[in-house]
């Protein structure tokens, strides 16, 4: 199954990211003590997939999110990495890959080019690039394709219900898809 990275702004519909948060001040933000790789001021719910900021925190910018890959990166030695997180684009980095002499010769390269800018940590690994990305396994590449259009779009498909028969609040994602199954 082909996948492709179109932009940072998508056509059709898409998800708010089921991660976990990991929140970063944005350049040029009052930074928050609280704030950091605790998960302070962030409630998130590991078997759910969800993920609430507290009001708190409303003013901040998450630039960075959580995934655990289904299956995992295997290095060199064998150790399996399935805990990352990956840092939201910026136009410099749609850019430079297609100035890549890989990506000129084959288009479906760009989406290892661009992951590898913009994973950030993935386990215990000391640097993310895209040969790391070139050797995970295409479920993981699928997973990560769809994680990054999801972090990346403008909007999200979530919406606020109330259930007709306990009358619990929830959000439900109209989109109807989950991370790599697209």
């Amino acid at each position: 199954m082909k996948r492709s990275l179109p932009g940072a702004v998508m056509s059709d519909a898409t998800a708010a990211p089921a991660a976990m948060p990991d929140a970063v001040t944005a350049p040029g933000a009052e930074p928050n003590p609280a704030a950091g790789r605790s998960g302070a001021g962030v409630g998130t719910d590991i078997a759910a997939g969800t993920a609430a900021v507290s009001p708190a925190r409303a003013d901040t910018l998450r630039t960075e999110f959580e995934f655990e890959l289904p299956r995992g990166y295997v290095d060199d030695a064998g150790v399996v990495h399935r805990r990352g997180a990956m840092r939201l684009s910026t136009a410099r980095d749609e850019l430079v890959p297609l100035r890549d002499v890989r990506v000129r010769e084959n288009p479906a390269y760009l989406s290892v080019v661009l992951l590898g800018r913009v994973i950030t940590r993935l386990g215990t690994l000391p640097m993310v690039h895209d040969g790391i990305v070139e050797n995970m396994f295409a479920s993981d590449l699928g997973f990560l394709q769809d994680f990054y259009q999801q972090i990346n779009a403008e909007g999200h498909t979530l919406a606020s219900v109330t259930c007709p028969h306990c009358a619990e609040d929830f959000e439900i994602d109209l989109g109807g898809s989950r991370l790599g199954e697209s």
